[in-house]
C-alpha cells in the first residue's frame, strides 16, 4: 500500500528511509534533528494549536520558520550557532521534500532560501584553575547526585569529551589500571581513547564501584537510571556554576556551558606543553586548524 505524502508520512521518511538507511547519518547527528522538530512541534502547537499529527506542509511558511528561529534565540537564550543548527536540520528535510514531493518545490524553494545568520567570533571562553576548582567544590559529596555530578565534571575538564559523548558513555568504556583511558565514539564515527589522570581515574573508580553497573549501563545516569540527556547536562552545568560563583568572583563574568569545559581542557593541555597536534587528536578535531581557534 502506497503511503501518501503528506507532512507525517514524508518526516517520518527522512528519518528511517533518508538518515538511516541511504546516509547512515551518526545517532549524534539524528538527535539533533529529532531535537529541532521536537522543537518546532512545541512552537507549533503553541502558536497554531496543531498536534503534529495534524501539521501539514502549509503550515510551515518561510515567515513562521523565521519567528520559530527567533524564538529560539530570544526566549530560549541559544546562540546563532545552535539557532543555525536547527536551520540546517530544517533545511535537509525539505530538500528532501522538494525531490520526493514536487508539488511542494515552490515552498521547498522559499525555505532554502532562508539563510543562516552570521556572527562574531567571540574569545573562546575557558577555566582557570582556580575556577575549576571552585566548580568542582560545589557538587554535594555526601550525596550520590552531588557524586555523580562532580565525577562528571571533572571528567569533562579533565577530558575534553563533547556532551553527546560524555551523555553516551558506558561502564564498558571506562577502563581502569595502567593506561586508564575512556573510549567513545566522536563525530563522523571517529573512534577514540582519551587518557584519564590519576585524579580523574580515582573519582571514576569510586564512582564506578558505586554505580556498579553493567557494561552497558551509562555512567552518568539521570533519576531513572537512563543516560542524562543534553539538557540535564547543561542544566547540571549551569546550576554548579551558578553555586561555584559564590566563591569565585571571577566566574561572574563568564558563560559557563559544558563545551567551556572542553575548551578548558585543551587550554590545561596547551599550558602544559601538548603540541597542537595531539590537543586536536585529543579533542577528536577534523583538522589543527580548529584545534588552533
Amino acid at each position: 500500500m502506497m503511503i501518501s505524502n503528506t507532512f507525517p508520512a514524508l518526516l517520518q521518511r527522512f528519518f528511517t528511509d533518508r538518515l538511516l538507511r541511504q546516509l547512515r547519518a551518526s545517532p549524534n547527528t539524528i538527535a539533533s534533528y529529532r531535537d529541532s522538530f521536537r522543537l518546532l512541534f512545541r512552537f507549533a502547537k503553541e502558536n497554531l494549536g496543531k498536534e503534529p499529527s495534524v501539521l501539514s506542509f502549509e503550515d510551515f511558511t518561510p515567515d513562521f520558520l523565521c519567528i520559530f528561529l527567533d524564538c529560539i534565540e530570544k526566549d530560549r537564550g541559544n546562540s546563532v550557532r545552535t539557532r543555525n543548527t536547527r536551520l540546517a536540520a530544517i533545511h535537509s528535510f525539505f530538500r528532501y521534500v522538494s525531490l520526493n514531493e514536487p508539488a511542494y518545490t515552490n515552498l521547498c524553494c522559499q525555505i532554502l532560501a532562508i539563510p543562516s545568520k552570521r556572527f562574531a567570533r567571540q574569545p573562546i571562553e575557558f577555566l582557570t584553575r582556580p575556577e575549576i576548582k571552585a566548580l568542582l567544590d560545589t557538587p554535594d559529596k555526601a550525596t550520590r547526585v552531588g557524586r555523580r555530578d562532580r565525577t562528571l565534571l571533572l571528567t569533562a575538564i579533565q577530558t575534553g569529551l563533547r556532551v553527546s559523548e560524555l551523555i553516551s558513555l558506558c561502564c564498558a568504556h571506562v577502563i581502569l589500571g595502567t593506561g586508564a583511558h575512556v573510549r567513545c565514539e566522536g563525530k563522523g564515527r571517529k573512534q577514540r581513547c582519551t587518557p584519564l589522570r590519576q585524579e580523574a581515574e580515582e573519582m571514576m573508580k569510586s564512582w564506578l564501584y558505586e554505580l556498579n553497573g553493567q557494561p552497558e549501563s551509562p555512567v552518568f545516569p539521570s533519576m531513572r537510571g537512563g543516560p542524562l540527556s543534553r539538557d540535564a547536562v547543561e542544566r547540571l552545568v549551569a546550576r554548579h556554576c551558578k553555586a561555584a560563583r559564590q566563591h569565585c568572583p571571577t566566574l561572574h563574568r563568564k558563560k559557563v556551558t559544558p563545551h567551556v569545559l572542553r575548551h578548558t581542557a585543551a587550554m590545561e593541555l596547551l599550558q602544559h606543553g601538548v603540541d597542537r597536534t595531539v590537543i586536536a587528536l585529543w579533542l577528536g578535531h577534523e583538522s589543527v586548524e580548529t584545534t588552533q581557534m
